[in-house]
């Protein structure tokens, strides 16, 4: 059973009953949602400035494919531009409120973790939204190749014509997507500050890792081609690797506080 967040931030623990820990999450997750939610009504205001940047890698893959063509989407249902608007909003919003729902949920494991532990709260929040930064502009950066080996798969005589709906979504999919995988070294470096996984056993899973992360890879890229794939493996295996050393580091500042 966790301590209370009045009794953790003191000197003496204390513990939370199953109806203290649901108002907890109830408390949380309302502020989560509620960030999310101003999030979401910026991103229905900033779409239409929002959308020429993400319609530009269509643009790039359409470009070196059919130069003459113009790279404008269609919309084939009354209601899928509403529909559009509003799932690219919500994405923008998870972005914009990211920082605070990381951080609810944060202070929602804090309160079972040691003083020192609680101390890397800030760090933690600020690098998971620099790391999901960095994983949609790397997928920014892929997205353009996988479309031009997409696009033009069937040979020139099939010309493809794409829905917003149909883009947008594949296009948010496969950002999110990278975004979380970028988490990985964040989630580990965690589980080894609390001490759930050890360096030790991080590096006997790693070839079981790398096979993983090969397989994750494929399915995450919008493409089956090797040099796509390396793109998004690559990452995570330096990733994975980062997690191993910091394991390291973290065990060895552990052993010098619990021998002084």
């Amino acid at each position: 059973m966790t301590r209370s967040p009045e009794v953790a931030e003191g000197d003496t623990p204390g513990e939370m009953t199953l109806f203290e820990h649901l108002a907890e999450l109830r408390t949380r997750l309302f502020r989560a949602l509620l960030a999310l939610a101003v999030g979401t009504v910026v991103g229905y205001m900033v779409f239409p400035w929002v959308l020429q940047v993400l319609v530009d890698p269509y643009c790039q893959a359409l470009a070196v494919l059919r130069p003459e063509d113009s790279c404008n989407l269609i919309a084939l249902r009354p209601l899928e531009p509403f529909s559009v608007r509003m799932k690219t909003a919500v994405v923008i919003g998870l972005f914009i409120g990211g920082p605070v729902i990381f951080y609810q949920l944060w202070r929602f494991i804090t309160p079972g973790l040691t003083r020192t532990e609680r101390r890397y709260a800030l760090p933690f929040v600020v690098l998971s939204q620099v790391m999901f930064a960095l994983g949609i502009g790397f997928a920014y950066l892929v997205i353009p190749q996988g479309l031009r080996i997409l696009l033009g798969i069937a040979g020139p005589d099939v010309e493809t014509l794409l829905s917003a709906n149909e883009y947008l979504s594949f296009f948010l999919t496969t950002s999110v997507a990278f975004g979380l995988v970028f988490e990985l070294p964040l989630v580990l470096v965690f589980l080894s500050l609390v001490g759930v996984v050890k360096s030790h056993l991080l590096r006997a899973w790693r070839p079981y890792a790398a096979v993983l992360i090969l397989i994750a890879a494929a399915f995450i890229t919008p493409t089956t081609d090797a040099v796509t794939l390396l793109l998004m493996a690559g990452p995570m295996l330096l990733f994975y690797e980062f997690s191993i050393l910091a394991a390291r580091l973290i065990e060895r500042a552990r052993r010098r506080r619990e021998a002084a």
